[in-house]
């Protein structure tokens, strides 16, 4: 059966293994979508969508805004947000936002992008097209569709995959240090995606249980890793043909994987060069996700990016709800991708960039000091993110070699959060993140701050 609303025009699929319409769920490939009131026509005297005409009910302050109120910027974008036509019901299908999308982005055509609400929406909304509900006994069983994770990851992947009753089968990075060489990242350091692992489990789950892995989701830069996969492992997956579900490659934090350049042009050629995106127009078995809450700075607007082939757009598109991005957030968006806001976006990116280094330099210099008598241990992963995750160690000295120590790194977390009035994360219980701390990049003064009130507590506990 074809998806409803596909042009018949399409490209053959590649690689060849794969067919969109036999991993899409049957009644999802056969759902006729809900044709809302903008679909059909969006200018004239709009009668048709039983909206109020009379506009939004909102009062302003009556007597005007003080001076001070006058001035702040929040003033002034609560009125522009009231100016907007709150009282219609926006968009569908946010056109404008696509094309900026596309213009940024190495994909081929606005064709390729899918917006939500977040890019937790588009992870949910994938599971529930490709992925049959139902579980066994402790998430065991045979003849189930599942999908499969690597952590340490995004915990919101298990989460949608158990709100859809969804099985989950775990293959974890690589995080022995007997295993990585000591190294980072990349094909086999610290955090590396474990192909052979990973194909090993699919064969066990679909040859010997009857299993059908649908999606296998990775995140790169990794959260809590802070690690951008290599990109020839990801292409491994994609065409390896025992497998015939889609590869959702995350990318919230693809924007920090630079190094800064100086030239907004090679900045941009560096992100889209190590970004999966760049893998959307040949590959119709991949899926990557993006967002505007990290680098755009736009995290109370919930708006999620999918970059995918365009079957599995208009599949999604005919899955979602009817408008599922509002008004004032497709507004907010458009001006975000706009030439001059990309500007300052970019210098935004070198500031955080720039401060990522100087937090990795000073808690380096911290682990030097006295012996490191505070027990500061080393940053591992990849810095690919606007995160580091520094170790903790165990408190003591001597020639006892020190390892990591995540009740003291969560005796510390608590302390900074309760009564330092420093908020980290605290990521010790995460698989090859023992007494781990997750420190998000601040200002040059939040930074300053944390590392200040970090050796006040390491001092103490």
């Amino acid at each position: 059966m074809p998806i409803l609303g596909l042009s018949p025009n399409q490209p053959p699929s590649f690689p060849e293994h794969f067919d969109v319409e036999s991993a899409i769920r049957p009644n999802i490939l056969a759902l006729h979508p809900y044709r809302c009131a903008r679909d059909d026509y969006s200018e004239g005297i709009l009668l048709d969508a039983n909206e109020n005409a009379l506009g939004h009910s909102i009062v302003q302050n009556t007597n005007g805004p003080t001076p001070e109120e006058s001035s702040s910027p929040l003033t002034r974008g609560i009125e522009d947000t009231l100016a907007l036509p709150l009282h219609r019901y926006p968009d569908p299908v946010h056109l404008p936002i696509k094309q900026r999308i596309t213009s940024l982005r190495p994909i081929p055509s606005p064709e390729n992008v899918f917006l939500g609400v977040g890019s937790d929406e588009v992870l949910d909304l994938l599971i529930r097209v490709f992925v049959q509900p139902g579980v066994g006994p402790d998430g065991q069983g045979r003849r189930y569709e599942k999908i499969l994770i690597t952590p340490p990851t995004y915990g919101m992947y298990s989460v949608c995959a158990q709100v859809n009753d969804v099985g989950v089968v775990k293959v974890p990075l690589r995080v022995k240090e007997s295993d990585i060489g000591g190294q980072e990242g990349g094909k086999t350091g610290r955090f590396s995606l474990d192909v052979d692992a990973l194909k090993a489990a699919v064969i066990h789950e679909q040859r010997e249980l009857g299993n059908t892995i649908k999606i296998i989701f990775l995140c790169s830069p990794g959260n809590p890793t802070g690690t951008l996969l290599d990109p020839e492992s990801i292409k491994e997956v994609l065409e390896w043909s025992e497998f015939k579900g889609i590869v959702v490659v995350d990318e919230a934090y693809i924007d920090f994987v630079g190094s800064g350049e100086a030239d907004d042009a090679k900045m941009d050629e560096e992100i889209n060069k190590k970004s999966a995106a760049s893998l959307v127009g040949k590959y119709h078995n991949l899926v990557v996700t993006q967002t505007l809450s990290k680098s755009f700075g736009l995290a109370g607007i919930r708006l999620g990016i999918a970059l995918a082939s365009v079957p599995i757009v208009q599949i999604l598109s005919n899955t979602k709800a009817p408008y599922n991005i509002s008004v004032p957030t497709a507004h907010l968006a458009l001006k975000a991708l706009s030439p001059e806001s990309l500007s300052l976006w970019r210098s935004n990116i070198r500031t955080l960039t720039a401060s990522r280094m100087s937090l990795i330099q000073t808690l380096q210099d911290l682990s030097k000091q006295n012996d490191n008598d505070l027990g500061v241990g080393p940053i591992i992963g990849g810095n690919d993110a606007n995160f580091v995750l520094v170790r903790i160690l165990e408190k003591t000295k001597g020639n006892k070699e020190r390892r990591p120590d995540s009740a003291r790194a969560q005796k510390i977390y608590k302390r900074l959060a309760e009564q330092m009035g420093v908020v980290v994360r605290y990521r010790g219980n995460e698989l090859g993140c023992d007494g781990c701390l997750r420190i998000t990049i601040g200002t040059e003064e939040e930074n300053a701050m944390a590392v200040e009130k970090l050796q006040e507590a390491m001092k103490l506990l």
